[in-house]
């Protein structure tokens, strides 16, 4: 059994293109033995990135929440003691989302799955991964 948090983009590439994740992550995501975990964070996330009127960025907050719930996946809700950790993590990373995301990976544990080489030097817990 395996535990995985997944960063917003891979959520996104999760639910809405399966076909873009590398054949072995898509597998592990839907095996049942595995515990899957999307942070309130990652919601919140997208209705920032909606709320700025993006071109390339149409997804509405409550349709990504009920489809992550609907797919299975688990919701980890943002909690105080997860940012306990934000106070002593180096600044190699100046996004609050994906600092956070780091935050609740280590205090878990989880693997966090992510497009985002830069989040590797906070964990070995960091699962870098590259959509087709």
């Amino acid at each position: 059994m395996r535990v995985y948090l997944l960063d917003t983009n891979i959520l996104l590439a999760a639910l809405l293109a399966p076909e873009r994740l590398p054949q072995q992550v898509a597998a592990d995501l839907s095996d049942q033995s595995n515990t899957v975990y999307f942070s309130s964070a990652s919601i919140w996330e997208v209705a920032v990135k909606r709320s700025l009127n993006r071109n390339n960025f149409d997804f509405n907050p409550e349709d990504i929440h009920r489809l992550a719930l609907d797919t299975g996946f688990s919701e980890l809700p943002v909690k105080g003691e997860d940012c306990y950790l934000l106070a002593s993590l180096p600044w190699h990373h100046r996004d609050p989302f994906d600092r956070l995301l780091i935050a609740q990976a280590q205090s878990l544990p989880a693997h966090l799955l992510t497009t985002d080489g830069v989040l590797r030097l906070y964990s070995e817990l960091v699962v870098h991964l590259t959509l087709k």
